[in-house]
């Protein structure tokens, strides 16, 4: 008898029912947030590049917590849903960031609740590790209390990265971007746990530059036990670096006719199961098995969760709890094509116990909670369940075992040796075949005394190689082995050094870095190893978790690791100059960079235009630097100035299927009205005479957000169009038509400007003819069918202006534009497992 409605944010949906809580009737509402209710950030002022001093930001600058997106208004919504209630059972994931999640729900609603009578209990936290029908009862039945100090260390960790990661980053950002053009980054960001992944990189990276190959030889015999096979061995002394060396060792071998056989042993060998699966060797497997990036693989392992498919996908631990239910697990597989007959006769013949792992104490392993068919999940997520999914069924299978023989023969002095496996037994091998043994070539029977002809000798001349670049799965190894970031966060740090520009995925899903990664882990060597060395993150992260265990004071703990920082921030500014003449050597200055554009307001003589990330305008005789929207492209507009500063406009656009807007590279910098903020362009000034503002080409209120006008574009025909100054609406209309004109008289309906048209008369879509016609664009019915509403497509995240008062000609009241929205929609894996794992 459940009811269900959306919330009043839209996002979240509030399902309402009665049952009983602890012995007594109830009545439940069941919500759900969006990640994170809150985020941690400075407060205003402090949040400004220019105004604020980087150093003052490990200690003076006050930090708050704000809404993590005020859109969804998730603490008003709250607060709605939890008025008047009595209990609250938090169901957030059972880790550390879910219990601090528990206490942003707590700080809303607890204010808005009953009071408790007395010491009646309110708050319950409910821990599960999967969302099926067993696990949410038995939750349900064992409800026990939020933590506060797992929460805690969170916190912590929120303000530790914020602190010392906004510090050195607005430092080396605003000194590196003032000095070089080419840099092709538009953050030059630090992270506490970020920067020693990208030290990793580089360390392989340095190994590989100053890698110097070495010449060896070996000696390689092939016997015939028969007429028409032949048996190639191996040298026991496997290699020799002289020449000389190795000449003599096949002179002397040469001289034998037969190699005679010294001993035969077989042993029975095992390959053991797999032990139970953790996050790191999912993301492991995904990156070098599946190709999917550790952040890809994240997100559809927490898809799989939501849907119920498979258990928390955030754990440490490899090892079953005693009470887990194996059997009940595998039952749920028993009718899929790919694995029935395996799991039909584990569940007949009996499972084996999975190996005893490592117990963190958090999650039980990754494991499938229900059957699921690739045409439910698709692509990806099929290919990651069916790994979990194996993985899972191999645990409980039986170990691989197989025979191996060693034959050693000698030849002269010299000892070879060759060694044949034979499978006896396949085991987990059978639901994993790329761990199988391969086969190999049957070794002859012989004994000990029994003598070989020899086929040939021969010296093979051979290099050795440099290490290859970190793959991703390398990478995560040694973030775990080293204590950078979480299970949760390593995907994290991996994808944010990728979009910073440090490091480029190559094939095989290697990790090269880039010269600024490069240079930057050489500057922080330079300067201060302890920056870009694992060894200062692991012991925080220690630290951190002794705030989780309650051994550790959260205050001491933030004040210690601040001071640590804040002193290492001092010595980095103050030797800076370490790290620029690095950076002189791979990067060219500004006024060496990008091509002359447009001219400035105050020398008169040409800007050049930087496109590389952060795209910029660099005067070099006035030696200022102008900053541009980003993610798209800029070219002169028409040779015009702005009226009030003369510099040449310039045009940003995101394509054809997107916006474009003018603006003065000045006033985009400098606001010059009050009501207007930094990063705007003319179609958001509220010049009142000059022919690109937004007063002279605004024609309406935006139909979709609250705050955006619809602006003109006049460069957009004969395609003419206007956009939404805020949002990335766009109206197509009038298309063909030979001018469109904003003008001065409104609608008296809605209050929009009024727009005059004139068409060619071959291609007039206007009645009787007609070439010429003035109306509102809402409401006129000769303008209806001539528009269509559509979003703008773009590649990169749409550029906002800052969020200005509105201004226009009127509101826009009137009907939607005609038409529909047109979002820009976006566009042998056994094979790959064995190449992995062999």
């Amino acid at each position: 008898n459940m009811s269900s409605r959306k919330g009043l944010n839209g996002a979240c949906s509030v399902h309402e029912y009665s049952g009983s809580f602890m012995g007594q009737s109830a009545h439940f509402k069941m919500t759900s947030v969006c990640g994170h209710v809150m985020t941690l950030d400075f407060i205003g002022k402090y949040n400004s590049w220019d105004k604020v001093d980087p150093a003052e930001l490990f200690s003076k600058a006050p930090t708050e917590k704000k809404e993590a997106n005020p859109k969804l208004t998730m603490v008003k919504f709250l607060q709605v849903e939890g008025r008047g209630c009595d209990c609250i059972v938090l169901w957030l994931d059972c880790d550390k960031e879910g219990e601090n999640i528990c206490f942003e729900v707590l700080d809303a609603v607890l204010p808005v609740m009953n009071k408790p009578r007395g010491t009646e209990r309110t708050v319950y936290r409910a821990k599960f590790s999967s969302i099926t029908d067993t696990d949410i009862c038995n939750a349900m039945n064992h409800l026990g209390e939020p933590n506060r100090n797992e929460a805690l260390s969170v916190d912590a960790r929120q303000e530790l990265d914020l602190r010392i990661g906004c510090a050195f980053t607005r430092f080396q950002t605003k000194y590196f971007q003032g000095k070089y053009g080419n840099l092709d980054s538009s953050l030059i960001s630090f992270g506490p746990c970020q920067t020693p992944t990208l030290g990793f990189c580089v360390e392989r990276h340095d190994k590989i530059q100053s890698f110097k190959p070495e010449t060896y030889w070996v000696l390689q015999a092939k016997v015939n036990p028969e007429k028409e096979s032949s048996l190639t061995l191996d040298w026991d002394r496997v290699r020799v670096f002289d020449r000389e060396v190795a000449q003599m060792f096949l002179n002397i071998t040469k001289m034998a006719k037969e190699a005679k056989v010294e001993s035969v042993s077989k042993k029975e060998k095992v390959k053991q199961r797999p032990l139970a699966l953790n996050t790191v060797e999912m993301l492991r497997v995904a990156s070098a098995a599946l190709g999917m990036g550790p952040q890809h693989a994240m997100q559809i392992a927490e898809r799989l969760y939501t849907q119920g498919y498979i258990s928390y996908p955030r754990t440490e631990t490899t090892h079953y709890p005693e009470n887990f239910d194996l059997k009940g697990c595998l039952r749920q597989q028993a009718n899929n094509p790919y694995w029935a007959e395996t799991v039909k006769a584990l569940l007949s013949e009996g499972i084996n116990r999975p190996r005893k792992g490592h117990d963190a104490g958090d999650h039980p392993p990754i494991t499938p909670m229900r059957a699921a068919t690739e045409a439910e999940l698709g692509g990806d997520g099929w290919r990651l369940y069916e790994y979990i999914t194996r993985h899972f069924i191999a645990t409980v299978s039986a170990d691989c075992k197989y025979l191996q023989t060693t034959i050693s023969f000698s030849i002269g002095p010299e000892r070879f040796t060759c060694v044949g496996k034979v499978v006896t037994s396949p085991g987990f091998t059978e639901i994993m075949p790329w761990h199988s043994i391969p086969l190999e070539e049957s070794l002859p029977h012989c004994e000990k005394g029994d003598l070989f002809p020899i086929g040939e000798i021969k010296l093979l001349e051979k290099q050795t190689n440099p290490p290859d670049y970190l793959t991703e799965a390398e990478l995560i190894t040694l973030m775990e082995k080293h204590g950078i970031g979480t299970d949760a966060s390593i995907p994290v740090h991996i994808n944010n050094i990728c979009q910073r520009n440090y490091v480029t995925v190559e094939s095989g899903r290697r990790l090269k870095p880039t010269n600024l990664g490069i240079v930057l882990v050489h500057g922080y060597y330079k300067i201060d190893a302890e920056l870009v060395l694992p060894t200062i993150r692991s012991a925080v992260e220690k630290q951190l978790n002794l705030i989780a265990l309650g051994k550790a004071n959260y205050h001491q703990v933030l004040e210690h690791t601040l001071d640590i920082f804040k002193r290492k921030f001092h010595y980095f500014v103050d030797s800076i100059a370490g790290m620029d003449e690095l950076m002189e050597v791979s990067f060219s200055p500004l006024a060496a960079t990008g091509k002359p554009l447009s001219r400035c307001g105050k020398c008169h003589r040409f800007m050049k235009y930087i496109q590389a990330k952060p795209s910029r305008l660099h005067c070099s005789h006035c030696d200022d630097t102008y900053s541009l929207p980003q993610n798209g492209t800029i070219k002169l507009y028409k040779e015009l100035r702005c009226p009030l500063d003369d510099f040449e406009l310039v045009l940003w656009s995101s394509g054809s299927r997107g916006k474009s807007y003018p603006l003065c590279p000045y006033c985009y910098n400098h606001p010059p009205f009050r009501d207007m903020k930094k990063g705007m362009g003319c179609n958001e000034c509220t010049h009142p005479t000059c022919q690109h503002s937004l007063s002279m080409l605004g024609i309406g209120q935006c139909v979709e957000c609250e705050n955006g006008v619809l602006v003109l574009d006049s460069t957009s025909g004969p395609k003419w169009k206007m956009a939404c100054n805020k949002c990335n609406v766009i109206v197509h209309f009038f298309e063909n038509a030979h001018k469109v004109r904003v003008s001065p008289e409104t609608c008296e309906l809605c209050e929009a400007a009024l727009v005059d048209v004139d068409f060619n008369k071959a291609k007039s879509p206007l009645p009787g003819d007609e070439t010429q016609h003035s109306g509102c664009v809402f409401c006129d019915p000769v303008f209806q069918d001539l528009v269509e509403l559509k979003h703008a497509a773009m590649r990169h995240p749409m550029h906002r202006g800052g969020q200005g008062k509105r201004q226009g000609r009127g509101r826009g009241k009137g009907r939607r534009p005609g038409g529909r929205l047109n979002p820009k929609k976006p566009k042998d894996k056994m094979a790959a497992l064995a190449a992995y794992f062999v």
